[in-house]
């Protein structure tokens, strides 16, 4: 089966359990089919799926990931700062690091809008069906949304990583408080505790809370760097820490920091 195959069997499965789309037609233009296709992975509910499903859904994934081009984390040098601090801008959704961190929303389900750019719609998207599901069984244990500053893990499923570490960081309105250079710290912190506890070796940060929640990206890179410093001072398992940044700003930030 190859993959545009497999696209039309995913789409019909997607449109037969939700009688809201029923009226949708399948492009035949590539582009567009794919952005339906996320579009619908986007804004399906935490059910249930079938095996076969999984196993197309899985196959169209692992492909697509190869297609898109997986990074050695490997292949990157040290920074000056740190031997065992990394700074590498792309996407993060391509680095097979043990685990990557991802900037989630407080109900820890992924983005639901339809082919958003945010790094949480991406993960979910590229992860597949799964990852929302296990995000909906850690919450429904937990009983009330993710607490500012924390994390939990997942595995990555499709994702060339083999763990996503969700943490929600705090929503900038109006003057930076002490209060939110605290839960953003946090953030970094419980990110790199659940990393040491569960034996990870090599962890990619995203630059949790400056995209959508507007948290100053410069003010954001040194809680980031100093943060981290602080806890590779105490702990021995992880060997290699990403930053990995997206933004042109936010990489000559991490370069200024790490040069030092």
């Amino acid at each position: 089966m190859n993959q545009e195959e497999r696209e039309i069997l995913l789409l019909h499965a997607l449109l037969e359990e939700s009688p809201a789309y029923a009226s949708l037609t399948i492009p035949k233009d590539p582009q567009k089919r794919r952005q339906l296709l996320r579009s619908l992975l986007n804004v399906r509910s935490p059910m249930q799926v079938s095996e076969r499903f999984l196993e197309v859904q899985d196959a169209y994934l692992k492909t697509l990931v190869k297609e898109r081009g997986i990074v050695d984390v490997a292949s990157f040098k040290p920074t000056a700062h740190d031997s065992r601090l990394f700074l590498w801008q792309g996407d993060i959704t391509r680095l097979n690091s043990d685990a990557i961190v991802n900037a989630a929303n407080s109900a820890l389900l992924g983005c639901f809008i339809p082919c958003h750019p945010c790094i949480d719609n991406l993960v979910h998207t590229l992860a597949g069906v799964q990852l929302r599901l296990a995000c909906h069984k850690i919450m429904a244990a937990q009983g009330h949304e993710e607490t500012v500053g924390q994390a939990k893990l997942t595995p990555a499923y499709n994702l060339p990583s083999r763990y996503v570490i969700h943490t929600v960081g705090p929503m900038i309105q109006g003057m930076v408080t002490k209060k939110d250079r605290e839960l953003l710290a946090s953030c970094y912190r419980s990110c790199l505790e659940l990393a040491s506890a569960h034996k990870i070796h090599s962890l990619a940060f995203c630059c949790i809370s400056t995209g959508v929640f507007h948290f100053p990206q410069k003010l954001a890179s040194r809680i980031a760097v100093e943060t981290v410093d602080a806890f590779l001072k105490e702990d021995t398992t992880l060997e290699k820490v990403i930053f990995n940044v997206y933004k042109d700003e936010d990489y000559q930030y991490y370069q200024e920091l790490l040069e030092r």
